[in-house]
């Protein structure tokens, strides 16, 4: 069949429009697209081999989990001590008891959490792994039906859905995917997510202790450490969130200062009666 003037118009403008082929001729290579440079703002996400952020590799939830619970459980235990006037050894004292217990129970309790649900996973796809085996076409089927559910051409997503019987372990993956809602080839590691924890936890902790160690012997500069630290770690959450890092500052910084208020209270009531 012979192009019109029209169709060698716009097939000259833009081969990939008339024939798909022709964009590998015109390839998107180094930063390059249809012979010209990209600069960064228009050169396409998925060029770059890590343009996502790793969300499954387990060490940023219970990272951020370990400090805040750390910043938090500490700056209450303090201001709970202090306001019940005690020395500030005691306050010390406190504070690194607090720090140990917390982050052994913290990296403790990581590693059961993210082995038990790694377990949970490893059974779910064994039995989907004894699915395919015995009963590949069922298998097949059910896959080409959820495609189809999602708006892919039932030819298609049968012909699919079929090709992809033929790799088992492909397949395998592919059904954990779109019925599990997982990858068995990308999970947690519950030693990475008890590290994680016990480190960040540690450190959220040793934060309104500074003060005290270096000689304060008032509440407040341990309180305004504790402070800034809540800020700091709302700020590094937004980081990986695209939030703004002032309103996830702010919004650590209130609730960490509500925990304060309450144990402060606590500890000025039962230290003003001599209770205990």
């Amino acid at each position: 069949m012979t192009q019109t003037e029209p169709d060698q118009a716009a097939a000259a403008a833009d081969p990939g429009a008339t024939d798909p082929a022709a964009f590998d001729a015109v390839a998107v290579d180094d930063g390059t697209l249809a012979g010209g440079t990209l600069d960064a703002d228009s050169r396409p996400a998925a060029l770059d081999d890590a343009h996502h952020a790793d969300v499954s590799g387990g060490w940023l939830r219970p990272a951020v989990f370990g400090a805040m619970d750390g910043l938090v459980t500490n700056i209450a235990l303090i201001a709970g001590v202090g306001g019940g006037g005690v020395t500030p050894h005691s306050v010390v004292l406190t504070g690194v008891a607090g720090l140990v217990a917390g982050a052994i129970s913290m990296g403790l309790g990581e590693y059961t959490s993210v082995r038990a649900q790694n377990e949970q996973i490893e059974h779910e796809i064994a039995k989907e792994r004894r699915e395919l085996e015995r009963n590949p076409a069922a298998e097949a089927q059910e896959l080409a039906e959820l495609w189809i559910r999602r708006g892919l051409p039932p030819k298609l997503a049968h012909e699919v859905a079929q090709a992809l019987a033929a790799n088992p372990e492909e397949a395998l993956r592919v059904h954990a995917q779109e019925e599990l809602g997982i990858d068995p080839h990308d999970r947690p590691s519950p030693w990475v997510a008890a590290l994680s924890s016990f480190v960040c936890f540690s450190l959220g902790a040793l934060l309104p202790l500074l003060p005290y160690l270096f000689g304060a012997t008032l509440l407040w500069p341990a309180l305004a450490a504790g402070g800034v630290g809540l800020v700091a770690a709302g700020a590094v959450v937004a980081r990986f969130t695209n939030r703004s890092w002032w309103s996830s500052g702010l919004r650590q910084l209130l609730l960490g200062g509500a925990a304060a208020g309450v144990t402060y209270l606590i500890g000025r009531l039962v230290g003003s009666t001599g209770i205990g």
